[in-house]
């Protein structure tokens, strides 16, 4: 199995939107398959949707903040890594 890498955590969650605001430690790109993990979060997907500044992006770097499209909620704190 593939070792997965934290590349950010969940700064903010839009519960009406189901988007998550990721602080980025690494890079990630449209099509990464991402799993969230926290005290009560663990699920995995696929990135379909990414966006900075309301802009559709297909890859963001370390330092970036970005909205993901999520398919369950996440809390602030979750870590985001990467398979």
């Amino acid at each position: 199995m593939a070792e997965e890498k934290q590349v950010g955590k969940i700064t903010h969650y839009f519960s009406n939107i189901g988007v998550g605001v990721v602080e980025l430690s690494g890079v990630l790109k449209k099509g990464d398959q991402i799993h969230i993990k926290g005290a009560t979060t663990d699920f995995e997907q696929s990135l379909e949707s990414m966006q900075m500044d309301g802009k559709d992006i297909n890859q963001a770097k370390k330092s970036d903040a970005i909205g993901v499209k999520l398919d369950e909620k996440v809390r602030e704190g979750d870590l985001v890594l990467k398979k």
